[in-house]
């Protein structure tokens, strides 16, 4: 298999007849569109719901941080073995389950310990975007690694808009159990969805320390994975994490939570539709920018005195990661070899979820220290000192 042809898997005529290349990569598309529906559908109101249960907003953030910390644990251990095993359907199908498994153990549960334990397992979930934007951008040419990654993301983030929109009418009709039960049920559809596609399994490459250990030190594959962490740790901080608990502070409800990161996930998707166009612009400087905006949003929050002026700090906040992620995941695995994209993407994936772990964790002890627009604060300084030495790097 050269690294000119557009797939490294080949979709076979199955029980459903189904063997268009069109048709497959709609399929991908559903699931993942209900996949991140399942993840997404009680996250605006996740933080206030954890506070409810206590009164320590760093034990809010380390409920919140363990949807990042495990799935920095799997993402690459998950993307080595499948490799070495050629498979990457079963990976998927497993984390569309783990999904559902996740929120309705949150649904059920009435303590802290609980919620936690949830939480671990939809970040467990969240492991199979490793095999899921592998195996999509296997339908495309290499050179298109970019562009496939910005198109699944955007289907990526239409689901979470749809998920998160109706956050708090679905609070106010059924309490927030009623969330965690949809999710599981959304989560059982992307299953039903995804299992007619077939997989041709690749030949075992059993995997090396040495060839792994170059991999990881490539710098095409490393430093991306490094800024996307920056980006994360500032998405979870703020815009999914203590944004949502500053909103109802300044006077916002359950229904204005939701608006909020609905708005926040809206901007992702147009900046993902921005990303498809990276061929015109350059991955480099949709980077720059992403990191420029992060700086702006995480500013204009700590000085935000209004719901008002928040609702512009998330419009940045949103389009910064609409254009940096996509461009980022996308350039982790331009140059690496088919069979080593798991790997690629496993490595980029366990990188950039240190951010999204460490946001939450670091951001809650930061805001019970000194409240949270002045976290908001600080987190804008590192921002814009990190981002600005990352893209120095990324240009060289």
């Amino acid at each position: 298999m050269t690294m000119t042809e557009p797939s490294a898997i080949r979709i076979e005529p199955i029980a459903f007849g189904i063997s268009s290349r069109r048709l497959t990569i709609a399929l991908y598309s559903a699931a993942v569109f209900l996949f991140w529906m399942a993840q997404y559908l009680y996250v605006p109101t996740l933080p206030t719901y954890v506070q409810s249960k206590t009164s320590h907003l760093a034990l809010v953030g380390v409920v919140l941080s363990m949807y990042g910390l495990w799935q920095a644990i799997i993402r690459l251990p998950l993307g080595i073995v499948a490799d070495w095993l050629g498979w990457r359907k079963p990976f998927i199908l497993a984390g569309l389950a783990l999904a559902g498994l996740g929120a309705w153990i949150m649904g059920t549960t009435d303590s802290v310990s609980g919620l936690t334990m949830g939480r671990a397992v939809t970040g467990l979930a969240a492991g199979t975007w490793v095999p899921l934007i592998v195996g999509f951008s296997a339908l495309f040419p290499p050179k298109e690694a970019v562009r496939a990654s910005a198109l699944l993301t955007l289907f990526n983030s239409v689901g979470r808009i749809f998920a998160t929109s109706v956050t708090g009418l679905l609070n106010e009709w059924g309490g927030y159990s009623l969330a965690f039960f949809l999710a599981t049920g959304i989560a059982a559809l992307s299953i039903l969805v995804m299992l007619p596609i077939g997989e041709t399994r690749r030949p075992l490459k059993q995997p090396s320390v040495g060839s792994i250990g170059r991999l990881i030190a490539r710098r095409d594959v490393l430093l991306p994975s490094l800024l996307s962490a920056v980006g994360q740790y500032v998405n979870w901080a703020i815009s999914f994490g203590f944004m949502t608990v500053l909103v109802k502070q300044l006077g916002g409800t359950g229904v204005t939570q939701s608006m909020f990161v609905t708005l926040s996930i809206a901007m992702m998707a147009g900046g993902n539709l921005a990303a498809t166009s990276v061929n015109r612009i350059g991955a480099r400087r949709l980077v720059r920018l992403s990191f420029v905006l992060l700086f702006i949003g995480t500013g204009v929050a700590a000085l935000a005195p209004t719901l008002a002026v928040l609702l512009v700090a998330q419009i940045c906040l949103g389009l910064a990661q609409g254009v940096g992620y996509p461009a980022l995941m996308g350039m982790s695995i331009q140059h690496v070899t088919d069979a080593e994209r798991a790997t690629a993407m496993g490595l980029h994936q366990a990188v950039y979820a240190i951010g999204m772990f460490g946001g939450p964790a670091l951001s809650g002890v930061l805001a019970e220290a000194m409240g949270i627009q002045p976290m908001f604060g600080v987190t804008a300084g590192a921002c814009l000192i990190l981002g600005w030495l990352g893209s120095r790097l990324l240009d060289r």
